[in-house]
């Protein structure tokens, strides 16, 4: 689906706050409330927006480690692999994203959890999955940009 610039504004005015309202939408592109809401409805409709939500303070909540984790796998059992990793994924809910890449290493995990101890434990339990023959771990010191929205081209 192709974006006009209207299109955009309304998405960042959702990116901004997932809760404002369809009036306060229009107000901020200069359109009625009743076609503020159809383009919404067409945008979701069309999967470009996937769903609303909320972005937590991990650290309120106690959760002071963020690490990135890099996992190797036996290349010749690719497929198993992937699956086993995909279901450990499902059923750990401090892995909040997990990307195949390329270069080093063939999965990135993006985990936050409260301690290195309980981050210690996911990579202990990662490790046994069969056929992951590798782990590299980067502990966050400090986080420099965060956003959860795509900068959006005018």
């Amino acid at each position: 689906m192709a974006l006009d610039s209207v299109d955009k504004k309304i998405i960042r005015c959702l990116q901004d706050n997932s809760r404002m309202n369809a009036s306060a939408i229009g107000e901020a592109v200069n359109m009625s409330v009743s076609a503020v809401i159809e383009r919404i409805k067409k945008l979701e409709n069309s999967g470009v927006i996937k769903k609303y939500t909320v972005c937590l303070n991990e650290e309120k909540l106690g959760n002071d480690v963020l690490a990135f984790v890099e996992v190797s796998t036996e290349q010749y059992k690719y497929n198993e692999v992937i699956s086993g990793v995909q279901e450990f994924v499902r059923n750990c809910p401090q892995i909040l994203e997990c990307h195949v890449v390329t270069g080093n290493s063939d999965i990135l995990l993006k985990v936050v959890t409260e301690s290195t101890k309980s981050l210690e434990k996911i990579l202990n339990n990662l490790k046994e999955v069969k056929g992951v023959s590798y782990t590299r771990t980067a502990i966050v010191m400090s986080t420099l940009k965060f956003e959860v929205s795509t900068g959006l081209s005018e």
